[in-house]
């Protein structure tokens, strides 16, 4: 399966600001943004203005980073999201967000969603009782997903549990405290969808 294995330090730098790509170090002072708020390289500090496909580029990147995506599976995303009605953009937001990995994110199972993805793998993770250990399966609405009976127990989810406990789940996501379960009632709307990215120019980008 593949996934970017560089430091991600630098992925946050080159889009000039936090992607939480590594959970609790992103609200520290080492935090790459905060420490060195320039582009890696050794032209970073001397870059020209992006022009629009530059800017357009920057803009799908950062989806792609956001979610731990790379091209090919951004790409097939996108041409689902041109197939569904309604705007291209948005469709491509929601089906990222319906990642299992991201919603066990979402849910506060894990500090980042690099973490969720190794937690689905390591098969943590149940939908409608059945164990899942694809990040990249999309939930659906009526679908149930859940943290497996025997996962529970662990020290890990205890303490990202108590972390996060001051995150809310989205509106999308009915979350049962007492069973660590969230029930899918709808497709995240554009609104739900915290994403510092205009996803319009992705669109045109890839109109091209």
């Amino acid at each position: 399966m593949a996934r970017y294995t560089g430091a991600v330090c630098r992925l946050c730098r080159r889009e000039g600001q936090k992607l939480f790509l590594k959970g609790d170090r992103c609200y520290t002072e080492k935090c790459g943004v905060d420490r060195r708020s320039y582009p890696p390289g050794m032209h970073g500090q001397g870059r020209a203005k992006a022009s629009e496909y530059g800017t357009q580029l920057r803009e799908k990147q950062k989806a792609k980073r956001y979610y731990g995506v790379l091209e090919s599976q951004f790409h097939k995303y996108f041409e689902e999201a041109s197939r569904r009605p309604g705007k291209t953009g948005e469709n491509l937001l929601a089906i990222l967000e319906t990642r299992l990995d991201n919603v066990a994110y979402r849910l506060g199972f894990a500090m980042s969603r690099a973490e969720a993805r190794q937690l689905v793998l390591h098969g943590h993770f149940l939908v409608n009782g059945r164990r899942v250990n694809i990040p990249s399966f999309l939930v659906k609405p009526g679908m149930t997903v859940a943290l497996s009976q025997k996962s529970r127990g662990l020290d890990k989810f205890k303490n990202s549990i108590e972390a996060n406990s001051a995150r809310k789940a989205p509106s999308w996501l009915v979350y049962d405290a007492q069973n660590l379960s969230a029930k899918v009632v709808a497709l995240p709307s554009r609104a739900e969808i915290d994403l510092p990215v205009e996803e319009q120019l992705i669109v045109e980008l890839y109109s091209k």
